[in-house]
C-alpha cells in the first residue's frame, strides 16, 4: 500500500474504527475506493468467529480505571478521584469529571466515544462477510449494546449500515430516533440470539436474556433520551418493561450470596450474571485489575494506586445487617487466611489490616492505615493517603501474581437489575404482573441481601443524598446500594432527575452536563455531528 493520506485515515478511525489499526498504510486512499476494498485494507482475515471476537474484545475498555465506567461513575454522586499531593493530578481531568466542569477536549470523553464507535464500526463490518443467522444476530447485539452506550453518554450516535463507503460521513442518530432505532434492533434479532445463561448457555456472549434486560434499560430510559432535563415515562413503555421481567423471572432468581456473581468463579457461580465480558487468568481479558488497584493503598494486599473513593453519604444509606455494605469472602484460592476476618468485598473504612498475618497496616509514613469518611478532591498535609472510603466491587483473585489478569468475568447485566427495573415501571405508571406489586419486588432482594423489610417504597427521596428511615425506601437509594460501582449511577440519577443535584464536593450544576459534549475532533471529521448544547 502506498501515500495514504492522513486526512483520509483520521476520517476512518475518527468516525468508527476505533482501536482498529492497519500495519503498512501506504495506498492511496481516494473518492472511488469502495466499502469492500477498504474492508480488505482494515481486516486482515475474513473469518467471521475471529472478526465476531474482536467485538466482544471491544467491549474490555468497560474494565479499565480512566474510560467509560469513569465517566459513568466519576461524574455520579458515588464515586470520584481525589488529587492527592502530585498523585492522581494528571492535569485535573479526574476531578473536573467529579465536579462537573469537562469540556470538549477532556480525554476520556474523547477516548471513550472513539473507542465505542470502534465496536460499532467492527460489528457491522462483520455483517458484510456472510455471517450465519446466529453470528449476524451477536453482532447486531454488539452494536446495539455500543450504541446505547454513546446514546446514553453523548445523546447522539454515528452509525452505517453495512457495505457503506466509508469515506462517507456516517449518518447520525439522536434522542428517541436512536433510542427507538435500537429497540427495533433488539426486537428484530431476539429470536435469533443463542441461547441465555438460563438456558446453559455463557453470560460473556450475546443472548436472548441479553436481549430482553437491554430492551429494558432502554424502556425506561427512553424518556429520558429524548429529554434529560424533564423525562417522561410512557405506560406502554413501562407495560413493556413488565411483561419482559416477568419473563426471566421464571428463568432467574436472587443469588444468596451478592458477591457470588463479582469472584473469580462467576463464570459458573454468579447466578444473577445475564451478560459478561468473559476474562480467562493469565491469557485473556481487559484490565479487571483495576477494580482493586485504582482503590487500594500501596501497602495493601493487593498492593494498589491510592486513587479512587466513594462517599461517606453512600456508606450511610445501608444497614449494619446489609451484606452489600461488604463481607469477609473466603479467598478462593486460599492464600490469604484473613485472620482479622475483616471485609474483603464493599466498603473499606478505618484501619486496614494484612491479610495474611493479620498485622494492622500503616501508610508510607508509619501512621496507621486508617481510612477517614472524609475527601476533597484535592488533598494535601499528612494524610492525603487515608483520606476517602475506599470500596471493593470485585472479590479479588489471588491465584496471580499482582500484575496477572484475573478470572473474574466482569459484569454487565445482572438479575436483580430486572426486579428493580420492574419496580421502578409499577411505580412510573406500569399495571403490575403476577400479584407483584414495587414493595414486594424490592423486599424479594432486600431479604435475600439481610436488609429490613421496607414498608413502602418511593421512587426518590426529597434529599437524594439522605438514608432511608421509618420503613420507606427510595428505589434511588436501593439502585445505589446494589449497583455501586457497576456503571449505573449517572444514568440512574439523570433517569430520576437527581445528577445536576449538589453532593459533599460539588454544587448544583448546569443542565448542559446531563450530556458529555461531542468531541473536537469527531466534528472536525463528522459534518453530521452537531455540537450538544452548552459546549
Amino acid at each position: 500500500m502506498k501515500h495514504i493520506k492522513k486526512s483520509a485515515i483520521a476520517l476512518v478511525l475518527t468516525v468508527g474504527v476505533g482501536f482498529m489499526s492497519c500495519t503498512k498504510l501506504d495506498e492511496k486512499l481516494n473518492s472511488s475506493l469502495t466499502a469492500d476494498q477498504a474492508q480488505a485494507i482494515l481486516l486482515k482475515s475474513t473469518d467471521v468467529s475471529v472478526l465476531l471476537q474482536a467485538c466482544y474484545d471491544g467491549l474490555q475498555g468497560f474494565q479499565s480505571q480512566d474510560v467509560a465506567t469513569s465517566l459513568e461513575e466519576n461524574s455520579s454522586d458515588e464515586s470520584l478521584v481525589p488529587t492527592r499531593g502530585g498523585d492522581w493530578d494528571d492535569n485535573g481531568v479526574w476531578r473536573v469529571i467529579h465536579a462537573h466542569t469537562w469540556n470538549a477536549d477532556h480525554s476520556q470523553v474523547g477516548g471513550v466515544f472513539n473507542s465505542l464507535l470502534g465496536v460499532v464500526f467492527n460489528t457491522t463490518n462483520v455483517l458484510s462477510f456472510s455471517p450465519s443467522a446466529s453470528q449476524a444476530a451477536e453482532a447486531r447485539f454488539l452494536r446495539a449494546f455500543a450504541m446505547y452506550t454513546v446514546l446514553d453518554l453523548y445523546g447522539q450516535v454515528p452509525y452505517r449500515e453495512a457495505g457503506e463507503n466509508l469515506l462517507n460521513a456516517p449518518k447520525v442518530l439522536k434522542g428517541a430516533d436512536a433510542a427507538n432505532f435500537i429497540i427495533s434492533e433488539l426486537t428484530a434479532i431476539k429470536g435469533s440470539l443463542p441461547a441465555g445463561p438460563s438456558a446453559g448457555g455463557p453470560a460473556y456472549k450475546a443472548n436472548k436474556d441479553a436481549a430482553d434486560v437491554l430492551l429494558m434499560k432502554m424502556y425506561l430510559n427512553k424518556g429520558a433520551y429524548s429529554n434529560r432535563a424533564a423525562p417522561t415515562f410512557d405506560a406502554a413503555d413501562m407495560n413493556a418493561a413488565i411483561t419482559i421481567a416477568e419473563g426471566l423471572a421464571s428463568k432467574y432468581s436472587i443469588s444468596a450470596n451478592v458477591w457470588d456473581n463479582y469472584a473469580p468463579s462467576n463464570d459458573v457461580i454468579g447466578k444473577e450474571n445475564i451478560f459478561t465480558n468473559q476474562n480467562i487468568g493469565g491469557s485473556r481479558g481487559g484490565n479487571l485489575r483495576a477494580a482493586w488497584y485504582k482503590t487500594n493503598h500501596y501497602n495493601m494486599n493487593k498492593s494498589g494506586w491510592n486513587g479512587f473513593t466513594t462517599l461517606a453519604a453512600v456508606y450511610d444509606k445501608f444497614e449494619s445487617t446489609d451484606t452489600r455494605l461488604g463481607v469477609a469472602y473466603p479467598d478462593p484460592a486460599g492464600k490469604w487466611p484473613n485472620p482479622k476476618a475483616v471485609p474483603t468485598t464493599g466498603f473499606l473504612v478505618g484501619q486496614q489490616y494484612d491479610l495474611v498475618s493479620g498485622a494492622a497496616l500503616q501508610d508510607r509514613k508509619g501512621a496507621p492505615l486508617s481510612f477517614t469518611r472524609t475527601v476533597a478532591l484535592q488533598e494535601s498535609g499528612t494524610n492525603l493517603e487515608v483520606t476517602g472510603i475506599r470500596y471493593w466491587r470485585y472479590v479479588v483473585d489471588t491465584k496471580d501474581n499482582n500484575d496477572g489478569q484475573p478470572d473474574n468475568d466482569y459484569v454487565f447485566f445482572r438479575y436483580a437489575d430486572v426486579v428493580l427495573m420492574e419496580a421502578e415501571a409499577i411505580l412510573r405508571g406500569g399495571t403490575a404482573q403476577g400479584g407483584k406489586t414495587a414493595l414486594s419486588l424490592v423486599n424479594s432482594l432486600r431479604a435475600k441481601r439481610g436488609a429490613t423489610a421496607a414498608t413502602s417504597v418511593v421512587l426518590k427521596n426529597a434529599d437524594q443524598n439522605s438514608a432511608d428511615a421509618g420503613g420507606v425506601i427510595s428505589l434511588l437509594n436501593e439502585r445505589q446500594r446494589e449497583f455501586h460501582w457497576d456503571g449505573w449511577r449517572r444514568q440512574d440519577q439523570i433517569r430520576f432527575g437527581t445528577f445536576l443535584s449538589a453532593n459533599a464536593l460539588k454544587p448544583v450544576t448546569d443542565a448542559k452536563y446531563l450530556l458529555f459534549p461531542i468531541p473536537n475532533a469527531a466534528l472536525a471529521v463528522n459534518p453530521n455531528l452537531s455540537q450538544n448544547p452548552g459546549y
